[in-house]
């Protein structure tokens, strides 16, 4: 078996019968009964079996194997591949980066290289570049159309920036999280490039917000248009005139959905939803404020109608009121 497949699959504190909080001491007591009785030239001598004696006290008898294969047999394969700054036991087989090691990376370096002896070409092991994290801020609009638009990246090394042109999908999300495969780090050795995750910021907009794929946009009604009824014109995202036909009684809050005129991104197109808002003047003319004082003496309205309507909270005012300066 590959001495490096085997340090996942073999437990050798259970070959030489310690546990693996074993003192030094007690792991060499235990090796030297073990060759004793398993030794080839012993009467019951069994050579498989003293191999496998030995190749465990190989690495658990020895102070820096063995820190490097409790932290492996902790870390687990990890199944990144070799070509990802990390060793590999061939096909079917295990392989795991050495950068995850921290400064254990150089002991797995020493010990096993990279599947092509001691070191990797020129002499150095091939190490995965580390990945690296940027932010960029976006408008609205580049957020949802998408754009291109230009990150700064930190050289870790010289502490200057760097200048990246990242591609920002149509609908990015604010807090978005953009992966640039390649564009971390440099790797070491002949190792692959770390990869650049680009944060974005977006900008909110004056008049649009957005609830997933779809665009929100509130649009003022007046009385009369939501009690009588109107056609609104209202202008999409792209600058579009859409009309659209309010019906009579509509109450302040009332959301209509345009189709199609959301974003559009790769798994669809969402709707505008466009919310209607009731407004109430501030300021009266005398005729306005004759025309609503004659609407109130006409509205047939009964405030807390039912025994229970005491109790739940203030009485509701109407829109009458509310223009006139009626208190409730």
């Amino acid at each position: 078996m590959d001495p490096r497949r085997e340090w996942f699959e073999v437990d050798y504190y259970a070959v030489l019968g310690v546990s693996p909080d074993a003192s030094a001491t007690d792991i060499t007591k235990a090796y030297r009964k073990l060759a004793r009785k398993h030794h080839p030239d012993a009467e019951a001598g069994d050579e498989e079996r003293f191999k496998q004696i030995s190749a465990a006290y190989d690495v658990v008898g020895d102070a820096k194997k063995r820190t490097a294969y409790d932290e492996a047999r902790r870390l687990g394969p990890a199944r990144m591949g070799a070509g990802m700054g990390g060793f590999a036991a061939g096909p079917g087989g295990f392989s795991i980066r050495l950068e995850d090691l921290g400064d254990l990376g150089g002991i797995f370096g020493d010990l096993f290289g990279n599947g092509r002896g001691p070191s990797g070409p020129g002499g150095a092991i091939p190490m995965r570049g580390r990945d690296l994290e940027a932010r960029v801020g976006i408008s609205f609009r580049d957020a949802v159309r998408g754009a291109v638009a230009e990150v700064s990246v930190p050289n870790a090394s010289s502490g200057s920036f760097r200048k990246v042109k990242a591609r920002i999908p149509a609908g990015v999300a604010d807090g978005g999280r953009i992966r640039l495969a390649g564009r971390g780090s440099p790797g070491s050795g002949g190792g692959p490039n770390g990869d650049l995750f680009v944060l974005v910021d977006v900008a909110p907009d004056a008049e649009f917000g957005r609830d997933g794929r779809n665009l929100t946009l509130s649009v003022p009604l007046t009385f009369p248009e939501a009690a009588l009824g109107a056609d609104v014109t209202v202008v999409d995202f792209d600058g579009n005139s859409i009309t659209l036909r309010i019906p009579p009684g509509t109450p302040s809050g009332k959301t209509f959905r345009v189709r199609g005129r959301g974003i559009a991104t790769r798994r669809g197109t969402g709707d505008l939803l466009v919310s209607v808002e009731i407004i109430v003047p501030a300021k009266l003319s005398p005729a306005e404020r004759a025309a609503i004082e004659a609407l109130r003496n006409v509205t047939d309205f009964e405030r807390g109608a039912g025994e229970d309507a005491a109790d739940d909270g203030p009485e509701p005012a109407t829109l009458a009121d509310a223009a006139a300066g009626v208190p409730t």
